[in-house]
């Protein structure tokens, strides 16, 4: 067997070192040598039969499939010219869109249905993005303010005029999975202002309920606030309230700002 993963279908295999995002589709074949070829028959002289029966699998750094199990068979006839011919298998995989970074691996698993040997083979691939810790418990990570929504970093003092447009962005993790890796997830958004009263909220800012094949290590959130232009200069908190219905937990975080 002779595997190869690649970035286009049927292109050449991926260099030592490639690094795939997540959200991306990893296309990967495995050619195989040393098949039975059955003989003729009268009826067909020039038709030999092969016969390929197949699983793909493929899995993230700890194990977990992260799509179904592609199941084939390959079913045809060569001639005396196609001696020399190698069939190959083929799979296509969209990696989750939060699939965390480390070295993911297909697993294939062939049998020969006409002498009954087996063989198998596994391919590693790597997937680079962010990381984010995971918990047991419910809880918010990587909690950061920005100044637009196309920034990819937090700045490093949360600091805005009045009339500004406020970003937060941050992920939650540990919640509980229902049937079938359901997510049943809410947050609440509120504002105190600097004698730590109510100023702003809004219950169920998102609602996250969806469901997948693979279970999502995390699920992202973030919200944005239009600061008023005659909101007064000092420290507001913002209050986060996380829902994990499914596993009936609730976790809360408060985070600072500044009007300047």
């Amino acid at each position: 067997m002779n595997p190869g993963v690649r970035q286009i279908e049927d292109g050449p295999p991926v260099p030592t070192g490639t690094q795939f995002v997540p959200g991306e589709t990893v296309f990967y074949s495995v050619q195989v040598a040393g098949y039975t070829v059955a003989p003729s028959t009268p009826a067909d002289p020039d038709k030999r039969k092969v016969r390929l029966s197949y699983t793909i699998d493929a899995y993230d750094p700890k194990g977990v499939k992260i799509v179904e199990t592609v199941q084939s068979v390959l079913d045809t006839t060569v001639s005396e010219q196609d001696k020399e011919w190698k069939p190959k298998v083929r799979a296509e995989i969209l990696l989750p869109p939060f699939a965390p970074p480390g070295k993911y691996k297909f697993v294939t698993k062939l049998t020969d249905d006409l002498s009954k040997q087996t063989a198998s083979s596994e391919t590693l691939f790597e997937v680079t993005g962010p990381t984010v810790e995971s918990s047991a418990e419910l809880t918010v990570r990587n909690f950061g303010f920005y100044r637009s929504e196309d920034d990819t970093k937090p700045i490093p003092v949360a600091a805005y005029r009045a009339g500004d447009t406020l970003f937060a962005r941050f992920n939650m993790v540990g919640f509980r999975f229902g049937e079938r890796n359901t997510i049943d997830l809410a947050y609440d958004v509120a504002v105190l202002n600097p004698e730590g009263k109510e100023i702003y909220a809004q219950p169920n800012a998102a609602v996250e309920k969806s469901f997948s094949f693979y279970p999502k290590p995390y699920v992202p959130g973030g919200m944005n606030l239009n600061l008023q232009p005659d909101m007064r200069k000092g420290q507001y908190t913002i209050v986060l309230t996380v829902h994990d219905f499914a596993g009936k937990q609730n976790y809360e975080t408060r985070q600072t700002f500044s009007v300047e």
